[in-house]
């Protein structure tokens, strides 16, 4: 059986981490998790009191962990911020065999809020409205991953404008 790839997005709000995962859900055939898209039905769009992590570390994972053991590639369209988050994460992939990739989008923070001001306006569906100064806070929280993090993973480093 084929080694299965778990790849974990890592960027804040409007780093093109859903354009990517969806690129990439397509040209590998591969199970994109998105919680953006389950939050809104489920529970109403944004963090709503804690239920994302709920449903990104138990409901969803638990999806990914069965489709890893059969061999078929996974996109976490996380965000996974915090450098613990992303080692609970490619621990649990390793325990399926898995390999894990990461990919971080880290773009300069006007760059991101030129881009959540432009979907601000048009609200696509299962998106939230976030502020500049929602932006600024979660930059501060943001763990970005360091080398040292990075070494061992097959990682891209992806800076566009």
């Amino acid at each position: 059986m084929v080694q299965a790839t778990m790849t974990l997005l890592i960027g804040l709000p409007g780093s093109g981490k859903t354009t990517l995962a969806k690129q990439l859900e397509a040209e590998r055939g591969a199970l994109r998790l998105t919680p953006d898209e389950w939050m809104s039905p489920l529970f109403g769009a944004g963090e709503h009191q804690g239920r994302r992590w709920v449903l990104e570390s138990e409901l969803l994972w638990s999806v990914a962990a069965r489709v890893l053991t059969l061999g078929i590639d996974v996109i976490l369209d996380y965000g996974c911020w915090s450098r613990d988050e992303r080692e609970l994460f490619r621990e649990r992939s390793a325990e399926l065999g898995a390999r894990t990739e990461m990919i971080v989008l880290d773009l300069p923070l006007d760059v991101l809020w030129k881009r959540l001001d432009a979907r601000n306006q048009v609200a696509p569906a299962n998106t939230f409205h976030i502020t500049e100064r929602e932006l600024r806070s979660w930059d501060e929280l943001f763990e970005r991953p360091t080398a040292d993090e990075l070494a061992g993973y097959t990682t891209y480093a992806v800076q566009q404008q």
